[in-house]
């Protein structure tokens, strides 16, 4: 299997409200508990810009992955190296660790088969896919382990 993934995969204009309301509650401490909003400041304009993010706990780390590819936030977060977790009142900064392609494989599963509702769309392999499946596909998603501040 050759990836053919395009590098970003933009949002619908349905995707953008959703995500926009979405991120909004999810500012105000609503969602689960794994629903946070990422804030990251822009590499060009300096502004903090956020969006709706599901975070995977694993072996109590925490990983963020970009089921959309490199998208603006990544861009962002990888040139700031750091990000804020906000959820209602409370916010966490992280350093980014990137993780090897080979660190990706059980995450990218663990990340597809945790949240398969909301991200299957994004990936060409199945939930519930060994580790293997993801091989050719890890450099399409960017992931990242985040480290306190």
């Amino acid at each position: 299997m050759t990836s053919t993934l395009p590098a970003f995969r933009a949002p619908s204009a349905g995707e953008r409200f959703f995500n926009r309301v979405f991120g909004f509650l999810v500012g105000l401490g609503l969602g689960f508990s794994y629903n946070y909003l990422l804030q990251v400041r822009g590499r060009k304009s300096g502004k903090i810009y956020s969006t709706p993010i599901d975070l995977l706990e694993l072996n109590g780390k925490k990983f963020l992955v970009a089921p959309r590819g490199r998208t603006q936030w990544v861009r962002n977060a990888e040139a700031a190296g750091e990000v804020t977790l906000k959820k209602g009142s409370k916010r966490s900064q992280f350093r980014l660790r990137p993780l090897s392609d080979a660190e990706k494989l059980p995450i990218l599963k663990a990340y597809l088969d945790t949240f398969k509702r909301e991200v299957q769309r994004y990936f060409p392999v199945p939930a519930g896919s060994p580790p293997e499946a993801f091989r050719e596909l890890v450099s399409s998603y960017p992931a990242f382990e985040l480290v306190p501040a």
